[in-house]
Order: C-alpha cells, then sequence, then structure tokens
C-alpha cells in the first residue's frame, strides 16, 4: 500500500482534499525521498487552502503584496475560544534575521507566552534577497540593508498580514499590536507613526525611532526597551561598533531619550515621570496623562544584555548574555493589556 502513497497525495490535492495529518500516519517505512515528497505535499494543502480558519497550532502561511510573496509563521494558541475575539501581536525580527528566528521560542519565548496570555502572535518575515527569507531587514525609513535601499513598501506588507489573519481568525480589531528586536524595533517606530489607525500600541527592544516624520492618525501607545551597554544601537546615538559592517547599510541611529522624547510631544503626554519598575539592573517609567487617555509613553532602561532580547534564554553564539533582571515579554504583553484602541 506505501507504494500508492504519492500517487493518492497527488489526487487528494487534485481534488482539493486536505492530506497533511494522513501523510503523517502513512510515512513510517517510506524512503527518505518519498517522507520528503510527502512533507512539500502537505505543504501545498496548507498553501491551497490558505483561505481556510486557522486552528490551534504554529502554521507557516504566505502573505502577497506589491509582486512580493513573504512566509508568516503564526501561532494560535490552544486556550483560544474561538468564539471570542483575541488580541494580535506582530513580531518582527531583527536586522539579517527571518520569521523562523524570531519564532524560535529559546531564543525569545514569544509562542510561550503566547500560550499562557492567549494572544495570537505572528512572525512575518522581512524583505530577502535569499532562498528562505534568510538575511532579512526592514524598511524602517533610514534603516536597514537591502530592504530600505529597494524602498520596500513595508507598512504596506504589515497591513497585508494582519489584514489576511483578520480573515482567518477572530480578531479583536481594537487589540492588534506590533513589537520588534533591533530593525525590528525600528520598524514597530515606524507602524506607530504610519499605522496607528490599524495598531493599538507598539513595543520596540534596541531599535529607536528611524524616520524623517511621523504624522501619527492618532495618540498611540508605545513602550521602549533599551539596555544601556547596547554596542549595536547606542544608547546616547549613533552606531556602534558592532552594528553592520558595512555602515553604509544602516544610519547615524537616533538616541533612546530623544526616541521617547518625540513620542511624549506626539501623544503630548506629561513630562513628569512615574516610575512602574526598580529592581536590580532595571527601571521602567511612563509618561501618562496624555491627550487620549488610553495612550501612555514607557521606557524601560536595563544596564546590562547588550543588544539582545531582556530575559531570553539564548542568543547568537558570540553576543553577550541577555539580562534577566527584566522579562520583556512580561512587560510588553502587560503594557498591551493595558492599551486597547477603545
Amino acid at each position: 500500500m506505501k507504494r500508492f502513497a504519492l500517487p493518492l497525495v497527488a489526487l487528494c490535492l487534485s481534488l482539493g482534499v486536505a492530506v497533511a495529518p494522513a501523510v503523517a500516519q502513512d510515512s513510517a517505512g517510506l524512503s527518505l525521498r518519498e517522507r520528503l515528497a510527502l512533507r512539500r505535499a502537505a505543504a501545498h494543502a496548507e498553501h491551497a487552502h490558505a483561505a481556510g480558519p486557522l486552528a490551534a497550532g504554529t502554521h507557516t502561511i504566505e502573505v502577497a503584496h506589491q509582486g512580493q510573496t513573504r512566509q508568516v509563521v503564526v501561532h494560535v494558541p490552544a486556550r483560544l475560544n474561538p468564539a471570542q475575539a483575541a488580541p494580535l501581536v506582530l513580531a518582527l525580527h531583527g536586522g539579517g534575521g527571518s520569521a523562523e528566528h524570531m519564532a524560535d521560542d529559546a531564543r525569545y519565548g514569544l509562542i510561550g507566552k503566547s500560550d499562557r496570555a492567549g494572544f495570537v502572535v505572528a512572525f512575518p518575515n522581512g524583505h530577502s534577497r535569499f532562498p528562505g527569507g534568510r538575511f532579512a531587514t526592514w524598511n524602517a525609513g533610514g534603516c536597514c540593508g537591502d530592504a530600505r535601499d529597494s524602498h520596500t513598501d513595508d507598512v504596506g506588507f504589515l497591513r497585508a498580514v494582519v489584514a489576511q489573519l483578520n480573515a482567518r481568525l477572530n480578531l479583536d480589531a481594537n487589540r492588534i499590536y506590533a513589537t520588534g528586536m533591533s530593525n525590528g524595533g525600528m520598524m514597530a517606530h515606524r507602524l506607530a507613526c504610519e499605522a496607528a489607525d490599524l495598531f493599538a500600541a507598539v513595543a520596540s527592544v534596541a531599535g529607536t525611532e528611524a524616520v524623517e516624520s511621523c504624522r501619527p492618525a492618532r495618540p498611540i501607545a508605545v513602550l521602549h526597551i533599551h539596555a544601556r551597554n547596547d554596542t549595536h544601537v547606542l544608547f546616547n546615538g549613533g552606531a556602534g561598533p558592532d552594528a553592520f559592517r558595512d555602515a553604509s547599510k544602516v544610519m547615524d541611529f537616533v538616541s533612546v531619550p530623544e526616541t521617547v522624547a518625540r513620542w511624549v510631544q506626539r501623544n503630548q503626554c506629561q513630562p513628569t515621570l512615574v516610575r512602574t519598575l526598580d529592581a536590580p539592573g532595571a527601571v521602567c517609567e511612563v509618561h501618562a496623562g496624555c491627550a487620549a487617555g488610553n495612550v501612555s509613553v514607557q521606557l524601560c532602561v536595563v544596564d546590562e544584555g547588550g543588544h539582545s532580547w531582556p530575559g531570553a534564554q539564548a542568543v547568537r553564539r558570540g553576543k553577550e548574555a541577555p539580562t534577566q533582571a527584566l522579562v520583556a515579554n512580561d512587560v510588553i504583553w502587560s503594557f498591551f493589556q493595558a492599551h486597547s484602541r477603545r
């Protein structure tokens, strides 16, 4: 019976029948070549049913925008009630990374946080010239790489990601958020500038604002997290010694204080700071009393950890270990929970 597995898959696909479960059950004992063919068929089956609802679990979907198709890793927590509208968090990888890298729970822990907190998390891939979307970047304005140089419409692409997920999931339009690391954090700032009509709040880790001009359609809550000893995006401004090897691919980064000050001014917040966290190695302060009642600007500063995701358990080889003085996922989700578009 096994010798007929591949023709059967092809027949099922031609009829529009989902085959992934059957493939998993009938793959034992097949040759490596046959198993790889079955995996390709299962992937094709998911793509063929791209318009269908997404069940609990982790999926890889494709989103097209302006002639370019990119992959997006999507995790739907099992505890989600399909009848209840769910919050969505877009998680944007750093420059030179990929969606798969950002979705690695050992490095960022966002899938685990999604399961515990009950939100959908999506990891879109940035602009890449390489197979599989590797070494991707985001056009966050003045940074970074090929995405910036090719004027990629990443704001439009991320709007398309939200639109496709909204068609396949029961999402709460008032609780759509974006976070990102480094170049991805810069992209989150750009979304706050150019897509405040869609996102309720954004959170950036180790990536300051990179746009030349910013005119949000509405006040929007912004959280920024940064290490004082970051050697890529320097706390007090500029590109550090560990930024991209080719300096022309980055920019003279805006400082953390200037980034926060810009958002305080745009949101017309009170200059008075309220300390929300004072722990060894980490401090968080918030500007409240903004023009819009449900908006605030918050800054969390960690002493150590360099250019990494606070609270993470692993980093790329040769990088400084992340600080454990603050768990970015917990701080970010608490911030998002406190801010909706209502």
